[in-house]
């Protein structure tokens, strides 16, 4: 690329990362195109020696006087042809096909045994300078592919003249027919073979180079093409795995939580239907004596869902406040969302605040699930409660708060959709039914043991079949 005369500092870094993204792009394209090389010189290597093996069978049918073809002529030209076409092989499992220069000497060592074979078959071996062509096609250059045109076409003019002289008898077309005498050539017979052999024949195979370079090119194209899209994708797949290890560190992950606080313990697990998701949760310390527990899901997937996501959570981590109610923390956090929500994103989301001393419970549920809880010494039963509308649906909503009592030993269990609408293969849901049943069996287990309790029930009901959304799940006793 060359570099523009006038340059700002912004632009001359511009121009500095247009380039390095060029050199990379061409450098994946150079790493596609030597790949394809060193299959290509496999590959044509492969060809050749069964072509040996083709002139092989016809050199011994020769000599068994199946075929009627001159045996002295077959004796000398068959074995320089078979080893012009078994040195390719040699040459490949010498250098294992990758230095540059095998390419032009597999092509070489074709185009010198199809040209000993036609001198010595004019009538016979004219489709063989097919060959160099369509092997040529496999290193996509046009280049490569014009050049082995032109050198078949030289020779093969060259073979012609030369098998009058020395190869098998073109009794058709010399117009020799039968004929057993010594073997006369006149300037008739070299002008029927340059009109009506050598100038037919010629345009053939300059058809045939046509396509040839057509499919080279093409096919050239398309490669570069994917070698782009490829380095594209890799970038992109690098990105999220840095966004899914920023969101991952977003969301408390180390256990247990408060070491320090030993009146209450805490659980929670996400696994993101993508390398990011929407779905979130979060517990924190609203003072000395009040712990907070959230979980929401963002609709959608991907990219979008997941930086809603953490505007959501920052949100409402920042207005669950002490003296503030619960109902008028969703109803701020809403107004502000709706304000910045161009994408038509929304949240399902349901915190609580446990007082440590007393065992209140309030919440707020904005859309979401509905909350297993389990008694001491009994187990998990749902909490029926009424849902409010979604965060970021609607402006200058309220929110409803509720409240019931916990004792020591008590548990509460709340999750996201993706648990209850896991699917398998035949798309039946999990559901609920199988979700309480799964808490009943493990109601006495510790909220580490009985998420991964539940984790396990379900990969067990879904079995091989893809996972399309977030699965996220809380619990606290």
């Amino acid at each position: 690329m060359a570099m523009p005369r006038q340059f700002t500092k912004r632009r001359l870094r511009r121009w500095k990362k247009k380039c390095r993204i060029k050199e990379s792009g061409d450098l994946e394209a150079q790493n596609v195109f030597k790949e394809n090389e060193t299959e290509a010189n496999w590959y044509a290597a492969k060809c050749l020696v069964i072509c040996s093996f083709v002139c092989a069978a016809a050199w011994f049918l020769t000599l068994l006087r199946i075929f009627t073809m001159p045996v002295e002529i077959m004796n000398t030209a068959m074995p320089v042809i078979i080893l012009c076409f078994w040195t390719p092989s040699l040459l490949c499992r010498i250098t294992g096909g990758k230095q540059g220069w095998v390419k032009y000497a597999v092509l070489f060592c074709s185009i010198t045994g199809v040209f000993i074979l036609s001198s010595a078959m004019p009538k016979h071996g004219v489709l063989v300078w097919t060959l160099p062509l369509m092997l040529s096609c496999h290193y996509y250059s046009k280049g490569l592919t014009r050049m082995t045109l032109i050198t078949s076409q030289i020779l093969f003019s060259a073979s012609i003249y030369i098998g009058m002289y020395f190869g098998e008898w073109d009794q058709i077309l010399l117009d020799a027919a039968y004929y057993s005498g010594p073997r006369v050539v006149t300037r008739q017979n070299l002008y029927d073979a340059t009109v009506f052999f050598v100038l037919t024949r010629a345009a053939a195979l300059w058809g045939l180079s046509s396509i040839c370079t057509t499919m080279a090119g093409r096919t050239r194209r398309l490669l570069e093409r994917q070698a782009k899209d490829s380095e594209k994708r890799q970038r992109i797949e690098t990105e999220l795995d840095v966004a899914h290890r920023i969101q991952a560190d977003m969301l408390p992950c180390i256990f247990p939580a408060f070491p320090e606080r030993p009146e209450f313990d805490i659980y929670a697990a996400m696994a993101p239907a993508r390398e990011v998701g929407g779905d979130f949760y979060d517990f924190f310390m609203v003072d000395e004596r009040h712990l907070a527990i959230v979980i929401a899901d963002v609709s959608g997937k991907g990219v979008p869902a997941a930086l809603f996501m953490v505007i959501g959570k920052t949100l409402i981590k920042d207005h669950t406040k002490p003296g503030i109610s619960l109902g008028d923390v969703f109803s701020q956090v809403n107004d502000i969302l709706c304000d910045s929500n161009h994408e038509g994103l929304f949240i399902t989301a349901f915190e609580g605040v446990l007082d440590l001393v007393s065992g209140e419970f309030c919440f707020v549920n904005a859309g979401h699930e509905i909350p297993f809880i389990s008694k001491a010494g009994e187990h998990f039963k749902p909490y029926k409660i009424r849902p409010g509308f979604v965060l970021a649906g609607m402006e200058n909503m309220k929110y409803q708060c509720g409240s019931f009592q916990l004792a020591p030993g008590d548990k509460i269990f709340q999750y996201t959709d993706g648990v209850t609408e896991a699917a398998n293969g035949e798309e039946e849901l999990y559901g609920m039914a199988r979700l309480g049943d799964v808490l009943k069996r493990n109601t006495a287990k510790s909220p580490e043991e009985l998420l991964s309790a539940v984790r396990e029930d379900i990969d067990a009901f879904v079995g091989s079949a893809p996972q399309f959304d977030d699965i996220t799940m809380l619990c606290v006793e």
